[in-house]
């Protein structure tokens, strides 16, 4: 399998099981078939089974989770599950499309060059996986251009025999519930109902806390043996913090804050004062109304993005690494803060 994007796959997971004080030594993994996915909680218990069920037969998937809850991760396991696992797996960042489509959208599938995107990754993917991230960014006119193509594809393919197939299967993400896109306009009907009628929703990470201290874990060994440190246990206060905080960027923003936490670790154990500090981010108690509790959920939520890039000195590009969303959507959140003051409030 070859894959045409930057990101390597994901080391398989590390167990852990908890001791008086100290959390065990980081394990090597004994379970392949576990997708790179950590934790055994029944969460993503099921999210296995999902992909292990889907991945040797569908065409077109839809994969649903908040920023950094690991989409791109069951992307590569449902390609990996295929039967197309021994062909390319292509990454495209569906935001990236808007500048760059052009008019002359016609694509042959025997061509090697087009001067549209899409086709050119359409045609790179052929016998593999064209995975399409994030495809609640696109546009209504990218939309309806990725479409068209589609539906050329679909004819090549049906007309083409086994071993001439084109076999391109197609997984696109979304943090977005592009039901409500579609029913405000926001999103083409008929490619959702190209690419949405097999579906896997993600849960967040504040969902499965139970595997908060295999993750902890995870990450340790992972960033311990990548700086060469000597830390191999996590303190009770130091799990405490992490199993205290709500994680909106879920996984990648854990992943992030480990790592900071191994970077300032001196010994065999990562104690509570090695990690970065967290903002205090408290809903006021008091709440009566169901809407004036969802809008301060939102303000915490605002506040911590507004805290991180604080922290990165108002790097977005670092910031949203650490979050573990893409640009697009930090640019998005911060506008929501400061139309909406929470950046006249966080100052």
């Amino acid at each position: 399998m070859s894959t045409s994007r930057y990101s390597p796959a994901s080391p398989s997971p590390l167990r852990s099981q908890a001791m008086p004080r100290l959390l065990t030594e980081a394990r090597q993994p004994t379970d392949l078939d576990d997708f790179g996915m950590v934790g055994r909680g029944v969460a993503i218990e099921r999210l296995r089974l999902q992909v292990r069920h889907i991945g040797p037969h569908f065409r077109a998937v839809l994969v649903c989770g908040e920023p950094g809850t690991g989409k791109s991760l069951v992307a590569r396991a449902l390609h990996g599950m295929s039967r197309g696992a021994a062909g390319p797996f292509v990454i495209c960042d569906a935001a990236t499309l808007e500048s760059s489509i052009g008019e002359g959208d016609a694509v042959s599938a025997d061509s090697q060059a087009s001067s549209d995107r899409i086709g050119w990754l359409m045609h790179a993917a052929r016998q593999g996986t064209l995975f399409l991230d994030e495809i609640g960014e696109m546009s209504l006119e990218v939309q309806a251009r990725l479409l068209r193509l589609l539906r050329r594809y679909e004819w090549a393919q049906e007309g083409s025999t086994a071993s001439q197939g084109i076999g391109t299967r197609i997984i696109a993400s979304t943090n977005q519930d592009l039901r409500i896109l579609v029913s405000s306009g926001r999103f083409r009907v008929e490619l959702y109902q190209k690419i949405g009628m097999v579906g896997i929703a993600l849960p967040p990470l504040r969902e499965r806390t139970e595997d908060i201290d295999e993750l902890a874990m995870h990450f340790l060994a992972r960033f311990a043996q990548a700086y060469g440190k000597r830390v191999t246990a996590i303190s009770d206060s130091a799990m405490e913090r992490l199993k205290g905080h709500g994680w909106p960027g879920n996984i990648r923003e854990m992943e992030n804050f480990v790592q900071c936490g191994v970077l300032q670790s001196e010994g065999k154990v990562l104690e509570a004062h090695h990690l970065p500090s967290f903002e205090e981010l408290v809903v006021e108690a008091g709440a009566t109304a169901g809407a004036d509790r969802v809008a301060r959920l939102q303000d915490v939520v605002e506040r911590h993005v507004l805290h991180v890039l604080k922290r990165c000195d108002g790097n977005k590009l670092r910031a949203a690494e650490m979050l573990g969303i893409s640009r697009s959507t930090l640019y998005r959140m911060l506008h929501s803060c400061s139309t909406g003051g929470a950046v006249e409030a966080a100052r």
